[in-house]
């Protein structure tokens, strides 16, 4: 018998008025037999095992969140601080910072775990052609392309999320400087929002294209006749 996981896309955690990626999986599972090397079973182990590549998702998932609430808490510390109490805003930064690079470290993870993934999938292509049925074929040439669909996305999401770890370093290199400027503080902030209004619309993408894979990919089961439960 084989365990079928869908994938699913992120999450959005609010901190400060941003918007902060996170990701998470669920399991679903598939009752089949595997005895036959039927093109049809060797795509869905393809599917099984480029999901498993995606493991790392839930793994990091609780330090994303738990390194996020830190950092709000940070945030709103430094904010009641005046410039009298600046050596501990200037160590309340260096915190900030410090969590935000640990951030990144996970980001990374899940990167790699996502990249594992898509060079997975490529073994679809092995069996396409071997499958006989036409309906079935176009059911997973549809499949295909979302599914690479869905790894662009993934990509954008990734460079939309390390620009705003960038900008967020910037602003606590700025809550750091004794001349601060409210004109230089709300600029920064503007870039800010602007940066997690990008994560935003690139989150929304990827979880439509998860979503629309898990239903082609069920329509594909159904087809071929691959019993799910």
């Amino acid at each position: 018998m084989k365990k079928e996981k869908n994938v699913t896309g992120g999450i959005d955690v609010f901190r400060y008025g941003k918007i902060v990626l996170a990701f998470l999986m669920t399991m679903g599972v598939l009752a089949g037999c595997t005895g036959s090397a039927a093109p049809e079973e060797e795509i869905h182990t393809v599917l099984e095992n480029a999901i498993q590549k995606e493991s790392e998702f839930e793994k990091q998932q609780k330090p994303l969140v738990e390194l996020e609430n830190k950092e709000k808490e940070l945030y709103e510390q430094i904010t009641t601080l005046g410039m009298k109490e600046y050596d501990e805003i200037v160590k309340l930064s260096d915190e900030a910072l410090a969590s935000l690079d640990e951030r990144e470290k996970l980001m990374e993870k899940e990167r790699t775990s996502i990249k594992n993934s898509e060079k997975e999938f490529k073994k679809i292509d092995d069996h396409i052609e071997a499958i006989e049925e036409k309906q079935v074929k176009q059911e997973v040439q549809t499949l295909k392309g979302t599914m690479e669909k869905r790894y662009k996305n993934h990509e954008v999401l990734y460079t939309s999320y390390q620009t705003s770890l960038d900008y967020d370093r910037e602003l606590y290199d700025l809550f750091k400087k004794e001349d601060l400027k409210m004109d230089e503080l709300s600029a920064q902030i503007d870039k800010i929002n602007s940066a997690y209004q990008a994560v935003i619309k690139a989150n929304e993408e990827f979880n439509a294209s998860t979503e629309l894979y898990n239903k082609q990919k069920a329509s594909f089961y159904k087809t071929a006749e691959i019993k799910t439960e």
